[in-house]
């Protein structure tokens, strides 16, 4: 873990389907309960425990300590040196993945939430291998996963939470893993009234593990670090940084 491979993944596709498919109807339904509760409470709209993201500001569910019921459609294209079709060389290896992804959060009360979520990935890859040597697309379902965390609205502008997730090896092994993988899941948010309401700065530490499945694969065992800013701009527009390290 002494040297980290910096690499920067292309998200704009992913958060423009999230913002488009599930956070306005979402925002606006939250939007109008909360008022109509505080109305009726004679509460603020800026006050109580929950504060942050709670208090009438978007939430598009990209905040870990901020858990939101939502159905999402997310793309994400990334790219890994590969084998080449000459011995020696190396090309580029494309990776599309469209996902389903479902986000239920439960209220247990004041300050505590717990979060259950469910990926379901669609691969387009383009890899070169000896069972595979044209180095055409393939496609097919990848590996599922299931997550759980608890997640604690510490006061106003903190928050911090931790979780499990379980990578299951359903995909075919040409375009996937071919490992079972546990990855436990750290992460806290601060909020930053100073550059906008609703704005954010968040840190989320992730390690993966494989622990089982095909035994002729490769075992997975690296560290996840997810620093992310994200600032809120007017009309449900916002802008997320996101710069992800992983050890080598």
């Amino acid at each position: 873990m002494d040297r980290f491979d910096q690499t920067i993944q292309k998200r704009l596709a992913v958060l423009v389907f999230a913002l488009g498919i599930s956070a306005p109807n979402e925002v606006k339904a939250q939007q109008a309960s909360t008022q109509q509760d505080r109305a009726a409470s004679g509460g603020s709209e800026s006050g109580g425990q929950n504060g942050g993201q709670d208090s009438g500001q978007d939430n598009t569910g990209q905040d870990f300590t901020s858990p939101q019921n939502l159905f999402q459609l997310r793309y994400q294209y990334k790219t890994a040196p590969g084998t080449g079709s000459v011995k020696g060389s190396i090309r580029t290896v494309t990776t599309d993945t469209l996902y389903l992804r479902s986000d239920f959060a439960f209220d247990l009360g004041s300050p505590w939430k717990v979060v259950f979520r469910t990926d379901l990935p669609f691969v387009a890859k383009d890899p070169i291998s000896s069972d595979h040597p044209s180095g055409d697309y393939l496609y097919g379902v990848g590996d599922a996963d299931f997550q759980a965390a608890l997640i604690e609205q510490i006061n106003q502008q903190w928050a911090a939470g931790g979780g499990l997730r379980i990578i299951a090896p359903t995909g075919p092994d040409n375009i996937t893993s071919g490992k079972w993988q546990m990855m436990p899941i750290v992460g806290a948010r601060t909020m930053l009234p100073e550059l906008s309401a609703g704005s954010y700065f968040e840190g989320v530490v992730r390690y993966d593990l494989s622990f089982a499945g095909d035994p002729t694969k490769k075992s997975i065992s690296n560290l996840q670090l997810w620093p992310m800013l994200n600032i809120s701009l007017p009309d449900h527009w916002f802008l997320l940084f996101i710069q992800a390290l992983t050890s080598a």
